[in-house]
């Protein structure tokens, strides 16, 4: 292979982005599967917690978003409604509404009361304490030999 372009291989059936380029304004009411309801999200670790952001944009974090944990999972769920006092009708819109939904797994179990959610600025933020890492002894066990007592043979 020569040239700085990396090769981009596509499956049997590629989407409908990679026949029609980006600019494809789609169909009313049809969405293709992969990009549907999408909720970008970054996970970071440090100080003690692992810390959940998530682009929410034009949410009421009072009615349009929830967040659930169980066990090692982080789920959050959210709802954009188009505002219902507006009369205009829309000549092209490429604002999503509907249901949104992201799980997260999470390394390992999660104390659920001691997540903290906070929404500013379109983003939401999950903050979950890592629980105390349980601390292992590591040592060297003796092999004895069957059959014989701890005082010899």
């Amino acid at each position: 292979m020569t040239g700085t372009k990396g090769e981009r291989r596509h499956g049997l059936f590629p989407d409908f982005d990679t026949w029609f380029g980006n600019e494809f304004p789609g169909l009313p009411g049809w969405r293709p599967g992969a990009a549907a309801h999408l909720i970008p999200v970054e996970v970071t670790s440090g100080d003690g917690a692992f810390v959940l952001r998530a682009q929410l944009p034009g949410m009421d974090p009072d009615e349009d978003i929830t967040v659930t944990v169980d066990d090692n999972l982080i789920t959050v769920s959210a709802r954009h409604r188009e505002n219902s006092g507006s009369t205009e009708e829309k000549e092209h819109s490429e604002f999503r509404y509907g249901a949104f939904r992201r799980t997260v797994r999470l390394p390992g179990p999660v104390l659920a009361d001691a997540v903290e959610a906070s929404y500013a600025d379109g983003i939401l933020t999950v903050r979950v304490p890592m629980p105390e890492e349980e601390t292992r002894t590591a040592r060297t066990v003796p092999v004895r030999r069957a059959g014989t007592t701890q005082d010899g043979p």
